[in-house]
């Protein structure tokens, strides 16, 4: 008999202690105050064209680019992004190609032109993150994600053609045209601060006047009705900033006496 109550006495104690367990969670859970997260950081990686004198992706043509950035989180799957991204190339039409290509079209071995182009490019979108990255309970913490945005670019060109097949050489001309940015990338938590980034992305022309030949002679030397692109590809640094947002001070409701 004594056996017999200890054990209900036991059992009795085990339900008192999970159920205590249980509200004090339910109750951290009620306080838990939202944190929100802002990020800073730079990127280093390759800038790359597609247009008349490089019709096709070649990963080989990408020419130093450096960008700088800013990230605000406003869900745990939607963050804002803006960024500022800069790059410069020069190379000749017959560099852009690989061998395979410049035997199919003989055409830009004859043109020889030359581009001189530097990018500046100042953009703000958004990013869906595909897992909660900010879930400290991660281990490691890394989401991929997609992107995409609106951007304004100015770029500054020079064109220069072989003069003994085309008639024109064109100074250094700058313009100012917009694009849509959309892409792919991963992020990965370093620490609790610091994020490693990789990032690859097309940034989508409405114009066929990148490299300018589209202004020259009209179909003679370039086909209008193919929009030039250019991509980034890269990887990033960032620091994570935390900030806790304080729940709304308690204040006195008016009455209907009041």
């Amino acid at each position: 008999m004594t056996l017999h109550i200890f054990k209900q006495a036991l059992l009795i104690c085990a339900m008192l202690q999970i159920g205590g367990a249980f509200f004090s969670y339910s109750a951290f859970a009620q306080v838990k105050v939202p944190v929100t997260t802002s990020e800073l950081g730079v990127g280093i990686g390759g800038a790359n064209y597609k247009g008349e004198l490089s019709p096709n992706y070649r990963f080989l043509n990408n020419q130093p680019a450096l960008t700088v950035f800013y990230r605000r989180d406003m869900s745990n799957a939607v963050t804002l992004r803006g960024g500022v991204m800069v790059s410069r190339r020069v190379g000749e039409e017959n560099n852009f190609l690989d061998e395979t290509y410049a035997e199919e079209r003989p055409f830009h071995a004859y043109r020889l032109a030359r581009l001189s182009l530097t990018l500046l490019e100042v953009s703000g979108g958004m990013e869906y993150n595909f897992l909660d990255y900010y879930d400290m309970s991660q281990s490691p913490r890394v989401s991929p994600y997609v992107f995409v945005g609106v951007a304004g670019v100015l770029h500054n060109v020079r064109l220069y053609v072989d003069p003994d097949t085309a008639p024109f050489s064109e100074a250094f001309n700058s313009k100012i045209t917009v694009a849509v940015p959309f892409g792919v990338g991963v992020k990965y938590a370093l620490s609790k601060h610091w994020n490693l980034g990789l990032e690859f992305g097309a940034r989508k022309l409405f114009t066929d006047q990148l490299d300018r030949l589209s202004e020259e002679d009209e179909k003679k030397w370039a086909n209008p009705y193919d929009k030039d692109w250019y991509y980034y590809n890269g990887i990033s640094l960032s620091y994570t900033f935390y900030r806790t947002n304080c729940p709304p001070s308690y204040r006195k409701r008016p009455g209907l006496l009041d």
